[in-house]
């Protein structure tokens, strides 16, 4: 055999030549195929909801609220988590604070209505800050882990009642960017009303405040809401959200760019009536 072996190493390589190029050749426009497949697939990310519950974990915050830093703190914990952690954290910034010596400007006042409105529909009288709800319910023990991961847990044992699709996708020039959302569930029926909800996060936030409560201490944030776009009702058990979301537009954010690097897309389900949060997905931008 090794005899053999010599004979055929000794043989010249040029007939073989022709055969050794074309599959040079093929190799390469293999790769070069792959190359296209990659760059398109990096142009469009997706993400789905998983098949369990997951816990949506709303902070009502403000920068004149000076027990407000140790909070925002703690939903910082969770930035990077994903739904597949099965906590996806949203600080909403509440307007009441405003008035008071220092205006948060990240503060909207739609998200003191939708505090209220949870509050309401907890049979609850007042709102406050920092206050959290867990999937739509309030939670005032959130500080303590035990009590925390005992509501997130029970959450996560439960199988979803929803499902949740994002899909993103950047526009040449990279501040704007296409995001798509699909919602589905098989509870919706005619005496319960599904609303659907998106929300543009960004992380990395930080404040100087001059006056108020937080008067001279630079706040630190993360996973602000800076957009907000629902209810949107589940009509036969579906609805669709898309929106063309310019990341640099002044008029929809406020007065600071948002940076895809350090934003995503959070999408949920939520039912009218109880304010239950059925089930919830996210998605940071596409670099």
């Amino acid at each position: 055999m090794q005899s053999v072996f010599k004979r055929r190493t000794r043989r010249p390589h040029r007939p073989f030549q022709p055969l050794q190029r074309a599959v040079a050749l093929v190799t390469a426009l293999a790769l070069l195929c792959a190359s296209g497949l990659a760059s398109a697939a990096s142009a469009m990310c997706s993400a789905r909801s998983p098949a369990h519950r997951v816990a949506l974990v709303e902070l009502y915050s403000s920068e004149g609220c000076n027990s407000c830093p140790p909070a925002d703190a703690w939903l910082g914990q969770w930035k990077n988590s994903g739904s597949t952690q099965s906590v996806v954290p949203l600080a909403l910034h509440v307007d009441y604070w405003n008035s008071l010596g220092w205006t948060d400007r990240f503060s909207q006042h739609r998200f003191t209505e939708r505090q209220q409105m949870l509050a309401d529909l907890a049979g609850g009288h007042t709102v406050y800050t920092p206050e959290v709800f867990v999937a739509g319910r309030e939670l005032r023990s959130w500080s303590q882990p035990d009590s925390f991961q005992s509501r997130v847990g029970k959450l996560i044992a439960e199988p979803a009642k929803a499902n949740v699709a994002l899909e993103i996708k950047p526009r040449p020039g990279g501040d704007v960017f296409d995001v798509a959302a699909r919602f589905d569930s098989a509870a919706a029926d005619t005496a319960t009303r599904l609303d659907a909800y998106v929300a543009v996060y960004e992380n990395a936030l930080s404040s100087q405040v001059g006056a108020g409560e937080n008067r001279g201490a630079t706040l630190h944030h993360e996973r602000v809401a800076r957009q907000w776009i629902g209810p949107v009702p589940l009509v036969g058990g579906t609805a669709q959200i898309r929106r063309d979301i310019r990341l640099d537009d002044a008029e929809a954010i406020g007065d600071h760019h948002v940076l895809a690097d350090r934003s995503g897309v959070v999408a949920f389900v939520e039912n009218a009536a109880t304010g239950d949060v059925l089930q919830v997905a996210e998605l940071a931008f596409c670099p």
